[in-house]
């Protein structure tokens, strides 16, 4: 159990203003962090990982107090348990992909565990390449393995996906999505991708200038739960389920949720992630398989 109450004064484009989180989160929880930039989503990360300190409040992890400004306790990032995985991937330029996961391995822990990480990501080929010998992907693929070197049990992944081309993107959220659920990480991530937060979150806290003003499911965050009106979009399957005799769709729409109704026969031939047309007919929408 993460149980974390901050509050930190930031100083944004529009001026100060105050980062105030009042949060639980539970052991093995995927949380997504979703709002416009500058509302305090890395803060609360950064705080997290004890690279900031709040200005008041207090974080606790399964009973151990890392930060309580009362009492003046602060514990080092280093002995915080955490893998962080940078937007910027702050990869060390002069190390190698198996110099950066030594790097962060945790000290006494075996060394087995990097080889581990190198096959689990596919990059053992890579491991004698610097990082600017490095495509995108690739550099992606070694800041996730190097955050999870550590043996962290909290994973906290800022925007880990978002320099990327959607093909790459989408193989690197199934990635990520698979250890999550294989290692049972607690894990926070933020990102501005809808489709992203609900491909990969279980729960999804929205915040606006510092503070968490909706949460809950993506479903119950993003979807609108309206389906009338005349409209022709194409979109991406997020998400099928039976529905007494219908089938509900969950299809991405540029970067909103829309919630259908299918006959069993429309959704048959579908997947998630098929690409797809809505079309309204009398007002009902209509589901067209693209591929």
């Amino acid at each position: 159990m993460i149980q974390v109450n901050i509050q930190r004064t930031l100083h944004g484009v529009q001026g100060d203003f105050d980062l105030n989180v009042d949060l639980d989160i539970v052991e093995g929880e995927f949380v997504a962090l979703f709002g416009p930039s500058g509302v305090g989503k890395t803060t609360l990360l950064r705080c997290l990982a004890g690279l900031e300190k709040p200005d008041r409040g207090r974080i606790a992890f399964n009973g151990s107090v890392w930060f309580d400004a009362q009492e003046h306790t602060h514990v080092p990032p280093q002995e915080r348990h955490v893998g962080y995985m940078f937007q910027d991937y702050a990869l060390f330029p002069n190390m190698t992909v198996r110099g950066n996961l030594e790097f962060a391995r945790r000290k006494g822990s075996s060394r087995q565990r990097v080889d581990e990480l190198l096959e689990l990501m596919d990059i053992a080929e890579l491991q004698h390449r610097k990082p600017n010998a490095l495509s995108g992907g690739q550099k992606q693929r070694v800041a996730l393995a190097r955050a999870l070197a550590a043996e962290p049990q909290l994973l906290l992944l800022d925007e880990p996906l978002s320099s990327l081309d959607p093909t790459i993107r989408s193989r690197l959220q199934d990635e990520i999505l698979q250890l999550h659920q294989r290692m049972g990480i607690s894990t926070i991530m933020v990102s501005h991708d809808v489709g992203e937060v609900y491909k990969l979150a279980g729960r999804v806290l929205v915040m606006e200038a510092g503070h968490i003003v909706r949460q809950g499911s993506p479903a119950e965050v993003f979807s609108s739960g309206q389906t009338t009106g005349k409209f022709r979009f194409t979109g991406e399957v997020l998400g099928i389920e039976p529905m007494d005799v219908m089938e509900a769709l969950t299809v991405l729409v540029g970067n909103q949720i829309v919630r259908v109704a299918a006959m069993p026969d429309e959704a048959s031939n579908l997947h998630v992630g098929a690409r797809v047309m809505l079309v309204s007919k009398a007002f009902n929408p209509m589901i067209i398989a693209l591929e």
